[in-house]
């Protein structure tokens, strides 16, 4: 025994080899967790039916990261009963596949957009952003109305296409040839609204009989069951 800890003490004993051998055992341990993460995350497949955003839907998507939403907005629905019985099925991995980076966040100043799709009307959501105090006025979220007159660029979209292909993104050359003439004629404002409208009803597998949601038909009740229910969950950025 006495014989084997002088080893041990010589280590000890010398600051250089003990920091070197340290390093060597947490890089180790550090590997061995880290390494199963990224194969798994390599192996992350789309679910049956999820498709990479179209042309407009994805200029919608920078927009929003642009324009930092995700600061106040998560899109991530956590297992917990609290947050299933607000928002909806809790969000799985395979949902944001397609999404770089992913919009998951942390921090909610305002509601989680995981489901937002079709919950509101396609003209809720446009005015929603022009002046959100309309609906709430004690919301802290800024207005957006710049984006009723900002132009999408086609050739950037196709180009942006072009680019998560190579990533991996399934995009065609069809796909891809369409995507100025997809978003011609739209506004930034149209861009994000195909976004939200697809939150949780194009990413997602729909459930066998489920009627599926529609970005442009209005949600059950009137508008102003509408603006009860935002000011009961709402009050950040879109």
């Amino acid at each position: 025994m006495a014989r084997g800890y002088k080893y041990f003490e010589a280590i000890e004993k010398n600051a250089a080899l003990l920091g070197v051998l340290t390093l060597v055992m947490v890089s180790l341990g550090g590997l061995s967790e880290i390494t199963p993460i990224f194969v798994e995350a390599h192996k992350m497949a789309a679910p049956e039916g999820v498709k990479p955003y179209d042309a407009l839907r994805l200029a919608g998507r920078d927009i929003y990261v642009r324009e930092g939403c995700y600061l106040c907005h998560s899109q991530m629905i956590r297992s917990l009963r609290a947050e299933t019985q607000r928002y909806g099925a809790y969000s799985v991995a395979s949902e944001s596949v397609y999404d770089r980076p992913f919009q998951w966040g942390s921090k909610r100043t305002g509601p989680d957009l995981a489901r937002v799709g079709g919950k509101y009307s396609d003209e809720w959501q446009r005015q929603h952003l022009i002046a959100p105090r309309h609906f709430v006025p004690e919301s802290n979220m800024p207005g957006y109305p710049w984006l009723v007159d900002e132009k999408i660029d086609g050739a950037d979209v196709a180009a942006r296409m072009r680019t998560l292909r190579t990533l991996g993104d399934p995009y065609t050359e069809a796909d891809i040839a369409e995507a100025p003439k997809a978003v011609e004629g739209k506004t930034g404002m149209d861009a994000i609204v195909a976004y939200l409208q697809g939150l949780g009803v194009l990413n997602v597998t729909p459930h066998p009989g489920a009627a599926p949601a529609s970005g442009s038909a209005a949600p059950a009740g009137t508008a102003a069951a509408a603006a009860g229910n935002t000011k009961a969950a709402e009050g950040g950025k879109p």
